[in-house]
């Protein structure tokens, strides 16, 4: 039932656990925002034009799989810049790209993580709405300039987040590796209860950890370093659609759809299966310890004690087949 709304739950034990969910933790690219980016603005250095700063950033972000970085390299496409194939490629997880790109030393990323690796300090960051990424670019050690992607939030975010609060959610949290700024305006005004921002895939494991002290914690994400967290977590949910394969199969619930409140429909089917899961279990034991009473004192005989039990089993499993009926809440 659940494939038929988009959700792919992986086994009973996740489904159960999707039932008791105390928090929820999103992350912000590719779930909490429509995950393709687009090129908003471009701020160049003296040296290079803007179309020359795409082309370095497009050439080494073709050995990424990050929804920023294919984002460029479909920017580039557009714009109709012919690539070159990067040499000694590296990725870090979460953080950016380091490689060769006409034989020059190219560092594309987080401006914290160009700053590192570039050797030179990354100041004066553009204006950024909310919503946007700013991309910094360092090339033979030296800042380049920035590329700011616009990726808004979906528009069907507020109604999920309000409908996950009436299944019963009590915290929800948002965990991205983007500057808390950009953080804080892109989760102005959804109700959250946390902002974590500037975080690396081992911190978002560590976010976690600590809120599954309060309770069973959900996890949902789509990217390659969102995996380590994914699993941390008592449910890990991946956006599927067009997610990272790494997250798909790392997650015990994966969404088929690239809609974000089929995560709301997972959660409500879950708990429904749960409670009558439960309300069969305690209806099948009471009835068949009241029978077993009246045998005891006499009132049935062994064979009408036998009948009874069947049509006792009998009843528990026609009740149990209402988890198969679709609620009409459940869109």
């Amino acid at each position: 039932r659940a494939a038929h709304f988009g959700v792919l739950i992986k086994g009973a034990h996740p489904l159960e656990n999707m039932a008791r969910i105390h928090t929820i933790i999103l992350d912000k690219t590719g779930t909490l925002t429509d995950g393709r980016p687009q090129i908003a603005a471009i701020h160049a250095s003296p040296e290079y034009t803007d179309d020359e700063l795409v082309r370095l950033a497009a050439s080494l972000d073709q050995a990424s799989k990050h929804p920023i970085a294919q984002a460029i390299v479909a920017a580039a496409r557009a714009r109709n810049i012919d690539l070159v194939l990067p040499a000694e490629t590296r990725e870090i997880p979460g953080d950016g790209v380091v490689g060769l790109v006409d034989g020059k030393s190219v560092v594309v990323g987080g401006h914290g993580f160009v700053s590192r690796h570039a050797g030179s300090t990354v100041e004066a960051l553009p204006d950024a709405e909310a919503g946007s990424v700013i991309v910094a670019v360092a090339v033979s050690g030296q800042l380049a300039g920035y590329i700011v992607m616009a990726d808004p939030v979906r528009e069907e975010v507020g109604e999920m987040l309000a409908g996950l609060r009436r299944e019963g959610v009590q915290r929800i949290l948002l965990a991205t590796g983007d500057r808390a700024a950009v953080a804080e305006r892109i989760a102005g005004g959804l109700g959250l209860d946390g902002i974590h921002s500037g975080l690396t895939p081992d911190q978002k494991v560590l976010v976690v950890l600590t809120e599954r002290k309060n309770g069973p914690v959900m996890m949902v994400g789509d990217g390659v370093n969102d995996a380590p967290a994914l699993a941390a977590a008592d449910v890990g949910v991946a956006m599927g659609a067009r997610g990272a394969a790494a997250s798909a199969e790392t997650a015990d619930v994966v969404l088929l759809v690239d809609r974000i409140e089929r995560l709301r429909s997972g959660i409500e089917i879950a708990r429904r299966s749960r409670r009558i899961a439960i309300e069969s279990v305690i209806a099948g034991i009471g009835l068949s310890v009241l029978a077993m009473i009246a045998a005891a004192f006499g009132y049935l005989q062994p064979v009408e004690g036998a009948l009874l039990q069947e049509v006792i089993d009998v009843a528990v499993i026609l009740n149990a087949l209402r988890a198969l009926r679709i609620s009409p809440s459940v869109s």
